[in-house]
Formats: C-alpha cells, structure tokens, sequence
C-alpha cells in the first residue's frame, strides 16, 4: 500500500478518496479541506502547521497535508478501514492514526489569514 502523488497535486492511496493538495511556488502546500498548510523551509525540508518543532521531507510533508485534510473533512471519529488508512499514513510520520488525528485537530488555527496589526493607543 505505497501512497504516490500525481503531477496534478493529488494524492492517492488505495481505498481511499484523492486529496488535493496545491502547492504555491514551490515553497507551500495547501488545501481547500483544510486551514493547515506545509512551508518550504530550505532544500527539502518542510514544516508542517500542527507538527510545530518537526521538520519534514517534502514527501512526508505531503503525507501530513493528505492526514490533515483526511481528518478535516472527517466530522465524527474515523470508522475502521479510515483508521488502517490514517494509521499506515501517519506511520510514515512515526505517528499512530489516533495521535495523527488528535494532533490535526489540536492545531487547528488557520495561518492562511493575515493578522491585523493592533493599534496602540497614544500617550
């Protein structure tokens, strides 16, 4: 059960749906399904939204993009084949399905939307 990822940017892994993934100007991944997003940080090396502190190849980076929006588009608990599917993904993060899916929905902030400065009053 080895995931590949076409060309187009979607993601396949037998039994399960296609994921679309966009990657902007080779320095970011997002997708629709989901407010997490992967940054290029140099080379091949990727961090992920709701892996804060890990840093990620660019194939792994792909696999946690494909969990998250997995789990974004998941309301209720993942039945059993979603779980084996979830668990042989996440095992390329040195993850379980469950910890996958607890950290996705633990880090749940969406970084896509630019922050207002706050304005300080004058003295």
């Amino acid at each position: 059960m080895t995931p590949t990822i076409r060309a187009s940017g979607y993601r396949e892994h037998e039994g399960s749906r296609s994921v679309a993934i966009e990657v902007v100007s080779a320095s970011m991944m997002t997708s629709d399904e989901t407010t997490h997003m992967a940054r290029c940080v140099g080379g091949d090396r990727w961090v992920v939204s709701w892996l804060p502190g890990r840093t990620l190849t660019a194939q792994q980076a792909v696999t946690a993009m494909t969990i998250a929006s997995t789990v974004s588009t998941t309301p209720d608990a993942p039945e059993g084949a979603d779980w084996a599917m979830l668990d042989d993904l996440a095992l390329e993060l040195g993850l379980t399905g469950r910890e996958a899916a607890y950290m996705v929905r633990l880090e749940n902030h969406d970084y896509r939307k630019t922050s207002k400065p706050r304005r300080r009053a004058l003295e």
